[in-house]
């Protein structure tokens, strides 16, 4: 995860299969090393890591968005929407909004809607995936404006914030 959070994506690929190497059952565990295959360009892998993580928490909507957001990397937007999985029960309300976001049933400006009524983290998750929904519709401008801000004015001490930096980096956004 250090790595990663250094922007170093191919040494924390290398780390998470060190890690399932030395102990095997931690396989289905590992959704970071999903995130990183993302940032890597390794949407198959990507969208199968997320895919073993959904097995061992079913009720996780992010698992559920990045497998999306890998398969839309590969087939596209509209592909990738028909092969969203279903979850339920996350109790996180901002997520179920995401989710509602990513199957078509709402617009952006709900899940920002919905982060202002839970605060600063809810404020952090909404920006960093309604910024991630607009990079999976290919509109840079947008993705990078509410990735920007999650980052930038939300600041979380949070796995998923230092994605939202290295998100940045990667793009060349800062």
């Amino acid at each position: 995860m250090v790595h990663f959070k250094l922007a170093e994506i191919e040494a924390s690929i290398q780390d998470f299969d060190q890690a399932e190497k030395l102990e095997p059952t931690l396989q289905p565990y590992l959704w970071q090393r999903g995130l990183s295959y993302y940032y890597a360009r390794q949407f198959q892998a990507g969208a199968n890591q997320f895919e073993l993580d959904l097995v061992v928490n079913g009720q996780d909507l992010e698992e559920t968005i990045w497998r999306y957001l890998c398969m839309a990397q590969l087939l596209g937007d509209e592909a990738a929407k028909d092969c969203l999985l279903s979850v339920r029960n996350d109790p996180r309300k901002v997520m179920r909004q995401v989710y509602e976001l990513f199957a078509g049933n709402c617009q952006p400006e709900d899940v920002i809607n919905t982060g202002k009524k839970l605060g600063k983290q809810g404020e952090f998750y909404a920006h960093l995936y309604v910024g991630l929904y607009y990079e999976a519709q290919e509109n840079e401008a947008q993705a990078k404006e509410f990735i920007m801000k999650a980052a930038s004015e939300y600041p979380l001490e949070d796995y998923m914030w230092h994605l939202a930096v290295v998100h940045q980096t990667l793009r060349e956004w800062v």
